[in-house]
Protein backbone atom coordinates (compact mmCIF):
# COMPACT_ATOMS: atom_id res chain seq x y z
CA UNK A 1 0.00 0.00 0.00
CA UNK A 2 1.13 3.53 -0.79
CA UNK A 3 0.80 6.10 1.96
CA UNK A 4 2.06 7.57 5.19
CA UNK A 5 -1.18 8.56 6.89
CA UNK A 6 -3.97 6.20 7.96
CA UNK A 7 -6.59 8.75 8.98
CA UNK A 8 -7.36 12.35 8.29
CA UNK A 9 -6.16 14.71 11.02
CA UNK A 10 -7.55 18.19 10.39
CA UNK A 11 -5.93 20.85 12.50
CA UNK A 12 -5.29 24.57 12.77
CA UNK A 13 -1.63 24.47 11.77
CA UNK A 14 -1.45 26.82 8.78
CA UNK A 15 2.32 26.67 8.50
CA UNK A 16 2.54 23.26 6.83
CA UNK A 17 1.28 22.91 3.26
CA UNK A 18 -0.97 19.91 2.73
CA UNK A 19 -0.76 17.98 -0.54
CA UNK A 20 -4.12 17.35 -2.21
CA UNK A 21 -4.79 15.12 -5.20
CA UNK A 22 -7.93 16.26 -7.01
CA UNK A 23 -9.49 13.00 -8.18
CA UNK A 24 -13.25 13.53 -8.20
CA UNK A 25 -13.75 13.72 -11.96
CA UNK A 26 -15.87 11.20 -13.87
CA UNK A 27 -13.52 10.84 -16.89
CA UNK A 28 -16.49 11.33 -19.21
CA UNK A 29 -14.46 12.56 -22.18
CA UNK A 30 -11.91 9.77 -21.90
CA UNK A 31 -14.57 7.08 -21.60
CA UNK A 32 -12.79 5.18 -18.82
CA UNK A 33 -11.25 5.92 -15.44
CA UNK A 34 -8.21 8.05 -16.16
CA UNK A 35 -6.57 7.56 -12.76
CA UNK A 36 -6.12 3.84 -13.54
CA UNK A 37 -4.01 4.61 -16.62
CA UNK A 38 -0.39 3.58 -16.03
CA UNK A 39 2.45 5.94 -16.91
CA UNK A 40 6.10 5.49 -16.06
CA UNK A 41 5.28 2.35 -14.12
CA UNK A 42 2.45 3.65 -11.92
CA UNK A 43 -1.22 4.47 -12.28
CA UNK A 44 -1.78 8.21 -12.37
CA UNK A 45 -3.36 8.38 -8.92
CA UNK A 46 -0.49 6.56 -7.23
CA UNK A 47 2.09 8.55 -9.16
CA UNK A 48 0.53 11.85 -8.11
CA UNK A 49 0.31 10.82 -4.45
CA UNK A 50 3.96 9.74 -4.44
CA UNK A 51 5.03 12.92 -6.19
CA UNK A 52 3.33 15.08 -3.57
CA UNK A 53 4.91 13.11 -0.76
CA UNK A 54 8.30 14.14 -2.11
CA UNK A 55 7.57 17.82 -1.50
CA UNK A 56 5.12 17.92 1.45
CA UNK A 57 4.68 15.96 4.66
CA UNK A 58 1.03 14.90 4.34
CA UNK A 59 -1.18 14.04 1.38
CA UNK A 60 -4.93 13.55 1.04
CA UNK A 61 -7.09 12.57 -1.92
CA UNK A 62 -10.13 14.67 -2.75
CA UNK A 63 -13.23 13.19 -4.33
CA UNK A 64 -12.75 9.42 -4.10
CA UNK A 65 -11.52 6.56 -1.98
CA UNK A 66 -7.99 5.71 -3.20
CA UNK A 67 -7.77 2.31 -1.48
CA UNK A 68 -8.92 0.29 -4.55
CA UNK A 69 -5.72 1.52 -6.20
CA UNK A 70 -3.51 0.29 -3.38
CA UNK A 71 -3.15 3.73 -1.82
CA UNK A 72 -3.55 4.27 1.92
CA UNK A 73 -3.96 7.99 2.51
CA UNK A 74 -6.85 10.02 3.92
CA UNK A 75 -9.58 11.04 1.52
CA UNK A 76 -12.57 13.35 1.56
CA UNK A 77 -15.75 13.28 -0.53
CA UNK A 78 -16.67 16.67 -1.92
CA UNK A 79 -18.80 18.59 0.57
CA UNK A 80 -20.25 20.53 -2.38
CA UNK A 81 -20.89 18.19 -5.30
CA UNK A 82 -21.08 18.95 -8.99
CA UNK A 83 -18.68 21.91 -8.81
CA UNK A 84 -15.60 20.26 -10.27
CA UNK A 85 -12.15 20.96 -8.80
CA UNK A 86 -13.45 24.05 -6.98
CA UNK A 87 -15.61 21.82 -4.82
CA UNK A 88 -12.63 19.66 -3.92
CA UNK A 89 -10.43 22.64 -3.10
CA UNK A 90 -13.14 24.14 -0.91
CA UNK A 91 -13.78 20.85 0.90
CA UNK A 92 -10.14 20.40 1.89
CA UNK A 93 -9.55 24.05 2.80
CA UNK A 94 -12.55 24.00 5.12
CA UNK A 95 -11.76 20.58 6.60
CA UNK A 96 -8.11 21.23 7.39
CA UNK A 97 -7.77 25.01 7.68
CA UNK A 98 -4.29 24.81 6.16
CA UNK A 99 -2.67 25.94 2.92
CA UNK A 100 -2.98 23.23 0.29
CA UNK A 101 -0.94 22.28 -2.75
CA UNK A 102 -3.73 21.08 -5.04
CA UNK A 103 -2.80 18.93 -8.03
CA UNK A 104 -5.00 17.28 -10.61
CA UNK A 105 -4.66 13.50 -10.94
CA UNK A 106 -4.39 13.57 -14.76
CA UNK A 107 -0.92 15.08 -15.24
CA UNK A 108 1.32 12.11 -16.10
CA UNK A 109 4.46 14.22 -16.64
CA UNK A 110 4.26 16.49 -13.63
CA UNK A 111 7.69 16.80 -11.99
CA UNK A 112 8.94 17.20 -8.45
CA UNK A 113 10.87 20.32 -9.50
CA UNK A 114 7.68 21.92 -10.82
CA UNK A 115 6.07 21.52 -7.42
CA UNK A 116 9.17 22.51 -5.45
CA UNK A 117 9.51 25.71 -7.50
CA UNK A 118 5.84 26.49 -6.90
CA UNK A 119 6.23 26.07 -3.13
CA UNK A 120 9.30 28.32 -3.19
CA UNK A 121 7.28 30.94 -5.09
CA UNK A 122 4.52 30.66 -2.51
CA UNK A 123 7.06 31.58 0.19
CA UNK A 124 7.68 34.85 -1.71
CA UNK A 125 4.02 35.72 -2.23
CA UNK A 126 2.55 39.10 -1.25
CA UNK A 127 0.59 39.05 1.99
CA UNK A 128 -2.76 39.38 0.21
CA UNK A 129 -2.16 36.52 -2.24
CA UNK A 130 -4.59 33.64 -1.71
CA UNK A 131 -3.46 31.56 -4.71
CA UNK A 132 0.03 30.82 -6.04
CA UNK A 133 0.03 29.31 -9.51
CA UNK A 134 1.89 28.94 -12.79
CA UNK A 135 0.87 31.29 -15.61
CA UNK A 136 1.53 31.02 -19.36
CA UNK A 137 3.40 34.06 -20.59
CA UNK A 138 1.64 34.09 -23.96
CA UNK A 139 -2.03 33.91 -22.94
CA UNK A 140 -2.00 34.56 -19.21
CA UNK A 141 -3.73 31.21 -18.66
CA UNK A 142 -3.55 30.09 -15.03
CA UNK A 143 -2.65 26.51 -14.18
CA UNK A 144 -5.22 26.42 -11.39
CA UNK A 145 -4.91 22.65 -10.95
CA UNK A 146 -1.24 22.89 -9.99
CA UNK A 147 -1.55 25.62 -7.38
CA UNK A 148 -1.29 26.52 -3.72
CA UNK A 149 -4.44 27.85 -2.05
CA UNK A 150 -4.44 29.66 1.28
CA UNK A 151 -7.06 28.86 3.95
CA UNK A 152 -8.15 32.51 4.07
CA UNK A 153 -9.52 31.99 0.56
CA UNK A 154 -12.12 29.42 1.69
CA UNK A 155 -14.91 31.92 2.50
CA UNK A 156 -14.39 33.66 -0.84
CA UNK A 157 -14.53 30.34 -2.68
CA UNK A 158 -17.65 29.21 -0.81
CA UNK A 159 -19.48 32.45 -1.62
CA UNK A 160 -18.51 32.15 -5.27
CA UNK A 161 -19.69 28.54 -5.51
CA UNK A 162 -22.98 29.38 -3.80
CA UNK A 163 -23.60 32.08 -6.41
CA UNK A 164 -22.79 29.79 -9.33
CA UNK A 165 -19.11 30.53 -10.01
CA UNK A 166 -16.78 27.56 -9.81
CA UNK A 167 -13.83 28.53 -12.01
CA UNK A 168 -10.89 28.85 -9.69
CA UNK A 169 -9.03 31.41 -11.77
CA UNK A 170 -12.16 33.58 -11.83
CA UNK A 171 -12.75 33.31 -8.09
CA UNK A 172 -9.16 34.18 -7.25
CA UNK A 173 -8.76 37.30 -9.34
CA UNK A 174 -5.39 38.66 -10.41
CA UNK A 175 -5.04 40.90 -7.37
CA UNK A 176 -5.37 37.80 -5.14
CA UNK A 177 -2.81 35.69 -7.03
CA UNK A 178 0.94 35.27 -7.03
CA UNK A 179 2.19 34.14 -10.44
CA UNK A 180 5.06 31.94 -11.50
CA UNK A 181 5.37 32.48 -15.25
CA UNK A 182 6.44 29.84 -17.77
CA UNK A 183 6.97 29.78 -21.52
CA UNK A 184 4.80 27.19 -23.32
CA UNK A 185 7.40 27.05 -26.09
CA UNK A 186 9.87 25.68 -23.57
CA UNK A 187 9.08 21.96 -23.71
CA UNK A 188 10.74 21.22 -20.38
CA UNK A 189 8.69 23.89 -18.61
CA UNK A 190 5.42 23.12 -20.40
CA UNK A 191 5.45 19.30 -20.41
CA UNK A 192 4.40 18.93 -16.73
CA UNK A 193 1.07 20.64 -17.49
CA UNK A 194 0.00 18.21 -20.22
CA UNK A 195 -3.22 16.62 -18.98
CA UNK A 196 -5.17 13.59 -20.17
CA UNK A 197 -8.84 14.33 -20.82
CA UNK A 198 -9.69 12.61 -24.10
CA UNK A 199 -8.65 9.53 -26.10
CA UNK A 200 -6.56 11.83 -28.31
CA UNK A 201 -4.78 13.21 -25.23
CA UNK A 202 -4.12 9.67 -24.02
CA UNK A 203 -2.65 8.62 -27.36
CA UNK A 204 -0.40 11.67 -27.42
CA UNK A 205 0.68 11.04 -23.85
CA UNK A 206 1.63 7.48 -24.76
CA UNK A 207 3.79 8.82 -27.57
CA UNK A 208 5.37 11.39 -25.23
CA UNK A 209 6.09 8.64 -22.73
CA UNK A 210 7.68 6.47 -25.43
CA UNK A 211 10.13 9.13 -26.60
CA UNK A 212 10.97 10.52 -23.14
Amino acid sequence: MIGRESAASPGPDSREVLGVVLAGGKSVRLGRDKVAEVFLGQNMLARTVNLLFRVVGQVVVSGRDPSPFGISVPWLPDAVTGKGPAGGVLTVLEAFGRPILAVSCDLPFLREKTLADLLAARDRRPAKALMTAYRRIDTGYMESLVAVYEPAGAPLLRRAIETGSNRLFSVFTEDLRHHLDYDPDDSVAARPFFNVNSPRDLALAREMERIS
